[in-house]
């Protein structure tokens, strides 16, 4: 029996292996080798089309019923629907009140809401001042939306609308809902923060302000 050298078995595989590299980008009319036939001419259905293999006759397949998209669970009624277990709305925003928060909140409050309820949330938004027919917007600063009503309502409205005020649930996130409710907190404690809660800086602002227009009062008359 002939035996083979290892250096000789080595050249042997190196040959072959410059012969197929050498074969690399040619051209054949030969049809590939394809392993997995069905695979390869499967049919395919383009969006809408009909498919006689299922009984409905539809391409385009339902999802199983009960499946929810990854990430869109929404398992935290507080959150996703401002309202507790039991249904009733929420009385604090159920995520951290930020300074990044409130600004964010005043960004999206510029954008959707102060049209119709001012910048200040008086009510008084560019739309209210013209005579162009539209339902008055409320103020925020009434005891009612003040100290009676929760987070939770704040959050509804904006997701879902009341009366004649349309839901933006399509044009504004969840959490950029809930940044818009403590914005609309932060102008309610603006106009109507106790004398207590204000720093000296702002006191002293307020009382140099008021002495200026005491004495320009009396100046002009």
């Amino acid at each position: 029996m002939r035996s083979y050298s290892i250096p000789s078995v080595l050249a042997v595989l190196l040959g072959a292996l410059l012969v197929l590299a050498g074969c690399r980008g040619t051209l054949s009319e030969r049809e590939p080798i394809q392993p997995q036939q069905n695979m390869m001419y499967d049919e395919s259905f383009g969006p809408q089309e009909a498919n006689p293999f299922f009984e409905d006759g539809m391409a385009d397949r339902r999802p199983v019923g009960g499946t929810v998209a990854r990430g869109h669970l929404q398992e935290d009624v507080a959150f996703y629907q401002g309202r507790t277990d039991d249904g009733e709305y929420v009385e604090t925003i159920p995520v951290p009140v930020t300074r990044d928060f409130l600004e964010r909140g005043q960004r999206q409050y510029d954008i959707y809401c102060a049209v119709c309820h001012g910048g200040a949330g008086d009510g008084e938004g560019i739309i209210m001042r013209g005579e162009y027919g539209y339902t008055p917007a409320p103020t925020f600063h009434s005891s009612r939306l003040r100290d009676e009503e929760p987070d939770g309502f704040f959050y509804d409205v904006t997701a879902n609308g009341i009366r004649s005020m349309p839901g933006y649930a399509q044009q504004i996130s969840v959490a950029d809902r809930w940044a818009i409710v403590g914005y609309i907190r932060a102008l309610q404690k603006s106009q109507h923060a106790p004398e207590g809660e204000l720093p000296q800086s702002m006191l002293r602002e307020i009382e140099q302000g008021a002495s200026a227009n005491i004495e320009g009062g009396r100046t002009s008359d």
